[in-house]
């Protein structure tokens, strides 16, 4: 298939989820939307449909996929859930947190979703479309962000279109996603220690107050790729990125938030959760403007303005 063609894009109803089931089931690909971004799905259970995605993405093979389930049952099947990954399940599932945990022996899962390591990333997401594709086809589904590997990621179906092209089999529009940044991720280790491997909507502050006794220590130690979304340059808008920039240079279309009011602004009344909400949208309306550099406005590093900055560090490096 050409990817210079334009994908196939059905209405996210009854209808359409049938027809990105009958796709997964085939070993396709289908972009869908969640609560925090659109991912790009194909059955977990399948090397073929797995490589997939990552030729779509063109996504570096040491790069891990998080896998999506229903529930915890369907988490159990695939992962060894111990005391604390079942009250983090009961506290955010389903939800925009991701838990890495060690990988079941009989999973079954294609060996590319955990890009050689011992353990899988697993979410049980909030959005009714991605829970009734869940339900509809019956397999778990590996799906990273629906954009082309390193690019800033889509919120909404025609993000995808513009990222992807017909590199997706299927694109279901189920309109803009609510968070508009993906999950947070946490690492849950043998040792009983545990990690925040990538900030998102869930703060670690909540994460900590749910494990209480079960929480061990809280790491900082760099131990190489465990999770998507920690390479160090990510979320790129293929521009130059300067950040903390109160006011734009001539050349520089200027993303503003709160006071600062920018060319578009992230949330004129500083709420982080709208800002989280616009940040792609508004990295995407960036990229797509005629001036060849990007400022944006300070943006406070607390709550989920960490998650924010630390995407927009990610697409400034």
């Amino acid at each position: 298939m050409s990817a210079t063609k334009l994908p196939v894009g059905v209405w996210a109803d009854q209808a359409g989820i049938a027809q990105a089931a009958r796709v997964i089931a085939d070993g396709g690909t289908v972009a869908v939307p969640t609560e925090t971004v659109y991912g790009l799905a194909a059955r977990a259970d399948s090397d073929e449909a797995v490589a997939g995605i990552y030729r779509a993405k063109g996504r570096p093979d040491f790069n891990p996929l998080i896998v999506h389930v229903p529930d915890l049952a369907a988490a159990e099947r695939l992962a060894l859930v111990d005391d604390r990954a079942r009250a983090l399940a009961q506290a955010f599932w389903p939800g925009a947190l991701t838990m890495v945990l060690p990988r079941r022996a009989d999973a079954g899962l294609a060996a590319a979703v955990s890009a050689g390591l011992p353990t899988v990333a697993l979410r049980c997401p909030a959005h009714g479309v991605m829970q009734a594709l869940l339900r509809e086809s019956g397999l778990p589904l590996a799906a990273p962000s629906a954009n082309r590997s390193g690019g800033v990621s889509p919120t909404t179906a025609a993000h995808v279109a513009q990222s992807l092209g017909a590199r997706v089999d299927l694109i279901l529009d189920g309109g803009a996603s609510e968070q508009g940044i993906e999950s947070t991720i946490v690492g849950l280790r043998d040792d009983g220690s545990w990690a925040i491997l990538r900030p998102g909507p869930i703060e670690q502050a909540r994460i900590a107050a749910v494990l209480g006794d079960h929480a061990g220590a809280m790491t900082s130690d760099a131990r190489g790729i465990e999770a998507p979304g920690q390479l160090a340059s990510h979320y790129a808008p293929g521009k130059p990125v300067r950040l903390d920039a109160a006011a734009a240079e001539a050349d520089e279309f200027h993303i503003g938030f709160g006071a600062v009011a920018g060319d578009v602004n992230l949330s004129e009344t500083g709420d982080l959760a709208q800002a989280a909400a616009r940040l792609y949208a508004c990295l995407h309306a960036a990229a797509a403007a005629p001036k060849p550099r990007i400022a944006v406005a300070p943006v406070p590093q607390y709550g989920i303005g960490v998650a924010i900055n630390d995407r927009l560090g990610r697409a400034a490096a």
